[in-house]
C-alpha cells in the first residue's frame, strides 16, 4: 500500500474565489449536492464564487472541515444513459467553515461582505422553525431563521438599506414549499424583535420584502454519505487521507422556484447552473415537480416493495431486472401513475426512465424491506392520489396500484415467506393492532372493510371509492390462493 498524504491546501491545489455564498449546514448532503453544483458552475461558467460554511448547531463538523482546509472528494456512483458511473472528484469550493457559537464576530461579519449574494441551507426538516425565546442580541440566535434575520439586519445597517445588497435565499430542507415556510419565520422574527429594531423596524421590513429573494426548492439526490466499506480503496486511489469523502448517486435534480419579486431570467443569470449543463431547473412553480417526484419515484417504491418481497426478491435492483416484477414496476409507473400528472408526457417519460436507472444502481443494495416501514401512510400520501385521479380520468381503477395495496395488506399479516424468511411489518402501533385483529378473523371481507374504513389512516372511508373494495378483495384472495408471483402475472 502506498503512503497517503494529508489532504490540505499545501498538498493539493485549492482555488481562491470571492465568497458569494453563505451555507448553513456542513453535512454530507450539502457537500455532495450543493457544493458539487457550485464547483461545476465555477468550472464551466463565469460564476467565480466560493462558499462559507456556517455550522447551524453548536456541535458539528467545522473543525474536521477546517482540518482539511475544506477540501474533500465526492464519489458519484450509479447509472447514466445505461452505463455504470463511478467517479471521484476533489471539491475545493468551500473557502472556510465557521462555528457561530464560538466565532460569533466572524459569523456576523459575513453580513458586511459586499460580494455575498446567496444563502443556502439544509438544517433538517426541524430547522425551519420559529422559536419565540430567541433574542436579536443572542450570540447567536438558537434557530436557523433567527440567525438569518440577525445577519440580514446587520447587512441592512451596514449598507444603509442598499437595494443591491439583498440576498437570494435558497433553502434545501425536505419540506414542501420550504422557502414559503422560511419567509414566514423571517417575518415572525421581525415582528418578535420589533422593539429592538426600533425606528428601523418598518424600513428593515420593507428592505427585506423588496430586495431579498426567498425561493422554494426541491432537491433530489440520494447521498449514502461516508463510504466506510470502500474508504481504504478510495484513499489508495486518490493518494490522500481524506476523512470527509462523501458518496452519492450520479443522478441529481434541483428545482428552484423563482421568488415572486424576481424573474426567471434574472435568477438564471445570477445562478448559472443550467448554463453549466447541470440538472437545475429554475421554474415558475416547484409544485408540479414535487408531485412528479413523489408520484414517479416514491409511488412505485411503495408498491413494488411488498410485491417483490413476497415474491422472494429482496433488492430493488433485482426487482427491476426480474422478468415478472420488472413488468409490474413498468406498468405502475408508465401506464398508471404517469397518466395522473400534469407535466408534458415526454418530460415525464424521461424522468421515469431516470428513476428506473436509479432503482437499478449497481453500487447500492437497496433492501425492499427498508422501504416497507410505515407502508400505509406512504400509500396514502404517494399512491392514493394517483388511484383517485386515474379513476376520475379513465373511469376505471388502476389495477397495478390496487394490487399493490392488496400486497401491503397481506404483508401486514406477518408470518413467514415461502422460503421461511420472517415477515416483520413495522408501522404505527394503532395500525399494527388493527391489522392483527382483522387478520385474526380469518375473513378477507372483514380485513378489507376494516382497512378501507380506517379513517385514522386515510382521512376518509375508502369503501366510498367506486369499485375499490371489490377489486382489493379480488386481488387479496388471488394472492392467498396462487401466491404473489402467480397472482401478479394475472394483471400484466
Amino acid at each position: 500500500m502506498k503512503q497517503l498524504q494529508a489532504l490540505n491546501k499545501h498538498t493539493a491545489p485549492k482555488s481562491v474565489m470571492p465568497e458569494k455564498i453563505i451555507q448553513f449546514g456542513e453535512g454530507n448532503f450539502l457537500r455532495a449536492f450543493v457544493d458539487w453544483i457550485i464547483w461545476n458552475m465555477d468550472a464551466k461558467t463565469n460564476f467565480n464564487g466560493s462558499v462559507v460554511v456556517v455550522q447551524p448547531i453548536e456541535r458539528g463538523m467545522v473543525d474536521w472541515l477546517n482540518g482539511q482546509d475544506c477540501l474533500y472528494h465526492v464519489n458519484l456512483q450509479g447509472r447514466m444513459n445505461g452505463e455504470p458511473v463511478n467517479t471521484l472528484e476533489r471539491i475545493d469550493v468551500i473557502s472556510r467553515a465557521l462555528n457561530p457559537y464560538s466565532q460569533n464576530a466572524a459569523f456576523m461579519a459575513l453580513a458586511e461582505q459586499p460580494e455575498i449574494r446567496f444563502v443556502i441551507s439544509n438544517t433538517t426538516e426541524a430547522g425551519i422553525a420559529f422559536d419565540d425565546t430567541c433574542k436579536l442580541t443572542d450570540k447567536p440566535a438558537s434557530s436557523y431563521p433567527g440567525k438569518l434575520v440577525q445577519l440580514l439586519y446587520r447587512r441592512f445597517k451596514t449598507f444603509n438599506g442598499d437595494p443591491t445588497k439583498g440576498l437570494i435565499i435558497m433553502p434545501c430542507e425536505l419540506i414542501f414549499l420550504n422557502g414559503h415556510h422560511l419567509k414566514e419565520c423571517i417575518y415572525q422574527y421581525i415582528e418578535l424583535w420589533k422593539e429592538d429594531l426600533g425606528e428601523d423596524y418598518e424600513s428593515f421590513k420593507q428592505w427585506f420584502t423588496k430586495y431579498n429573494y426567498v425561493c422554494a426548492t426541491l432537491v433530489d439526490r440520494i447521498v449514502p454519505g461516508f463510504p466506510r466499506k470502500e474508504i481504504t480503496d478510495i484513499q489508495q486511489k486518490i493518494g490522500y487521507k481524506d476523512d470527509l469523502v462523501v458518496q452519492a448517486e450520479a443522478f441529481h435534480l434541483w428545482v428552484i422556484e423563482k421568488p415572486e419579486n424576481m424573474s426567471i431570467e434574472a435568477l438564471r443569470e445570477e445562478f448559472p447552473a443550467e448554463k453549466a449543463g447541470l440538472h437545475v431547473l429554475i421554474a415558475e412553480s416547484e409544485k408540479p415537480y414535487h408531485e412528479r417526484k413523489v408520484t414517479l419515484l416514491n409511488g412505485p417504491h411503495t408498491v413494488l416493495s411488498p410485491v417483490a418481497f413476497l415474491s422472494g426478491v429482496d433488492i430493488v435492483r433485482d426487482a427491476c431486472n426480474h422478468e415478472v416484477i420488472g413488468q409490474y414496476i413498468h406498468k405502475v409507473q408508465f401506464e398508471e401513475l404517469m397518466e395522473t400528472l400534469n407535466l408534458p408526457m415526454d418530460e415525464l417519460r424521461r424522468f421515469a426512465g431516470d428513476v428506473l436507472e436509479r432503482f437499478n444502481n449497481p453500487y447500492v443494495d437497496h433492501q425492499v424491506t427498508s422501504i416497507m416501514l410505515n407502508s400505509f401512510p406512504k400509500f396514502q400520501a404517494r399512491d392514493l392520489p394517483g388511484v383517485k385521479t386515474y379513476l376520475e380520468r379513465k373511469g376505471t381503477l388502476p389495477s397495478g396500484l390496487v394490487f399493490g395495496l392488496a400486497a401491503i395488506i397481506i404483508y401486514y399479516k406477518g408470518g413467514k415467506r415461502s422460503d421461511g424468511t420472517e415477515i416483520t411489518p413495522n408501522d404505527d402501533q394503532k395500525i399494527m393492532n388493527l391489522l392483527k385483529e382483522l387478520w385474526e378473523t380469518g375473513d378477507t371481507q372483514k380485513v378489507i372493510d376494516g382497512v378501507l374504513s380506517a379513517e385514522f389512516i386515510w382521512g376518509e372511508d375508502l369503501r366510498k371509492v367506486k369499485g375499490l373494495a371489490d377489486l382489493v378483495k379480488k386481488y387479496l384472495d388471488l394472492i392467498l390462493e396462487k401466491g404473489m408471483l402467480e397472482a401478479v402475472k394475472t394483471i400484466l
